[in-house]
């Protein structure tokens, strides 16, 4: 095995997840293949990498990322931990269940500094296109080094891709709105609320980027916050301020019309869509094509590319987990990889795929969501040695979660959780999360000084 070459796709928390489990099979004694990921991007962590560019990064190239200012935690962080890195032992002592940005970035790479992963990645560096021979059992990988503007190919046994999906735009047309005076944009070019701050705003969609950047938006000052969704509300209790309205028909000018009838004007649109799995390097016969859900189909166990199981595709699912998943998938890929996991027939894989995909077809409510992710997370560490968790305790902690919000959308980050890992219980911020307008990693691991008590009688 150790002559053997993987390629992995992305250093975000997926493509991290697989270099670590390789890494966690290193630690026992085994013999590493050759690794080499390549991330575009000038530093780890995918998503998690705030840049404050739009559009085109300083090569040309997409941008990645989607991360904006000021974005916290919109899940407890009690439900991403890593079972074999735990907040406790990153931080050293217990930290809220909803933390900003910037301290969840300070985890992830908290985890991944106190290995060599860093040798594994080559920065600056996109796949330009893959094919896969037949005859030598090997793919092929075209990859331009940005920084130097060099294009050069290299060969991998095994090729996991680890380039996320959160970063393409689904950007809908609606009539008049090329005449719309005001800023128009998708919310993977949302960097923040200040430009919004005392602005009438229309977002369209009805997803957690819509409910996150509205309510953000909200807190940080702009005049009213109008949600539009196409076929179900969010349907929380919204303050004053922010409401929702059926799906925009068009525009004239500054003016959106809607489909019961009312009509309202904007100073600002954010498409808040979607995005699409796009896989510009991989042919057709490669290409994962799926809408964002639970069970991408075609992927065996949610990972191995049915066709051709050399193929590995890691996060393509729709999240609840996150880093935990990532990690569960990683362990099965790195286990196959090694040739510690035999895979059945093409067609037992089949039939395994459609008992899931009919599940996942009939889940009926959030908490259904929660259930089938956590079996589906089950299954897969039955299959490796991951560390396991308790995570009954961490679906029943979503679904906590899930009723939180309902109760009370502008609060809910304000509750604490138990660690699943640790049993640690949560610390509470030291300011209430409306009134937290600074997201800085200084600013929440501060502790105000506990006023000196001044006895009664000198």
């Amino acid at each position: 095995m150790t002559n053997k070459r993987i390629g992995i796709i992305g250093a975000g928390p997926s493509g991290l997840a697989q270099i670590r489990a390789f890494e966690a099979l290193e630690a026992k004694g085994y013999a590493m293949p050759e690794i080499v990921c390549f991330e575009k991007q000038d530093n780890w962590g995918g998503m998690w990498n705030y840049s404050w560019r739009t559009g085109v990064g300083k090569y040309g190239e997409p941008i990645h990322g989607s991360m904006y200012k000021y974005l916290w935690s919109n899940g407890p962080k009690e439900c991403l931990e890593f079972s074999d890195y735990s907040f406790d032992e990153h931080f050293g002592k217990p930290i809220s269940s909803y933390p900003p940005r910037p301290v969840l970035f300070d985890y992830i790479q908290g985890r991944i500094k106190k290995s060599k992963a860093r040798e594994f990645i080559r920065f600056n560096t996109t796949a330009r296109w893959v094919s896969y021979d037949e005859d030598s059992k090997k793919f092929t990988v075209v990859l331009d080094d940005l920084k130097i503007n060099k294009t050069y190919s290299e060969e991998f046994d095994y090729l996991v891709v680890a380039s996320g999906h959160f970063s393409t735009p689904n950007m809908p047309y609606f009539k008049g709105i090329e005449n719309f005076p005001g800023t128009v944009m998708h919310a993977h070019d949302f960097r923040g609320a200040d430009q919004f701050k005392g602005q009438n705003l229309l977002l369209i969609g009805s997803s957690y980027s819509a409910e996150d950047i509205g309510v953000q938006c909200y807190k940080h000052g702009a005049e009213s916050v109008t949600l539009s969704y196409r076929s179900n509300p969010i349907g929380v209790e919204w303050p004053e301020g922010i409401k929702e309205v059926p799906l925009v028909t068009h525009f004239e000018d500054d003016t959106a019309f809607f489909k019961n009838g009312t009509q309202e004007k904007f100073d600002a649109v954010i498409m808040c869509t979607g995005y699409q799995h796009k896989f510009p390097f991989l042919p057709d016969e490669m290409r994962l094509k799926t809408k964002n859900n639970l069970y991408p189909d075609n992927l065996y166990k949610g990972i191995f590319f049915n066709e051709l199981p050399q193929l590995i595709y890691l996060g393509m699912q729709d999240q609840y987990y996150t880093f935990n998943m990532f990690d569960a998938q990683a362990w099965v890929a790195r286990d196959y990889m090694m040739g510690m996991l035999e895979l059945p027939s093409e067609n037992e894989r089949r039939v395994d795929m459609d008992k899931w995909l009919e599940r996942n077809d009939n889940l009926e409510n959030g908490d259904d969501e929660v259930d089938f992710q956590t079996d589906y997370i089950k299954d897969l560490i039955s299959m490796s040695d991951y560390p396991p968790f308790n995570l009954d305790e961490v679906a029943r902690m979503f679904k906590e979660w899930l009723k939180d919000k309902e109760d009370n959308i502008l609060t809910y980050r304000d509750k604490t959780f138990k660690s699943a890992v640790t049993g640690t219980m949560a610390a509470e911020h030291h300011t209430e999360w409306m009134d937290e307008l600074d997201d800085s990693k200084e600013r929440y691991l501060y502790e105000p000084e506990e006023e000196e008590l001044i006895p009664e009688n000198l």
